[in-house]
């Protein structure tokens, strides 16, 4: 299956903010240097669900939802889908 998203992984990118948000909102050690780098793979992943909703894509896998940026490729932010449940439950 064709994807926009995944034809263009190679323009995946963040900002210094968005590494940081990123590795908290998911409880990334320092141990991973390379957080473009972990989201590309867990993009890339067999299992991953990929949907497109206005101008952001969202990729699901492994308990987790990355945002990315459907113009631009930029990773926005990541979450753990126990952490969107908690946030939409408060909200």
């Amino acid at each position: 299956m064709s994807n926009e998203l995944l034809e263009n992984l190679n323009q995946l990118h963040t900002t210094p903010m968005g590494v940081d948000r990123i590795r908290r909102n998911l409880g990334l050690g320092e141990e991973i240097e390379d957080v473009v780098l972990w989201c590309r793979k867990k993009i890339e992943s067999p299992d991953v669900r990929i949907t497109r909703k206005g101008k952001n894509w969202y990729c699901e896998t492994d308990g987790c939802i990355i945002t990315v940026n459907a113009h631009s490729y930029t990773l926005i932010t990541a979450h753990t889908e126990s952490g969107i449940n908690d946030f939409l439950q408060r909200n």
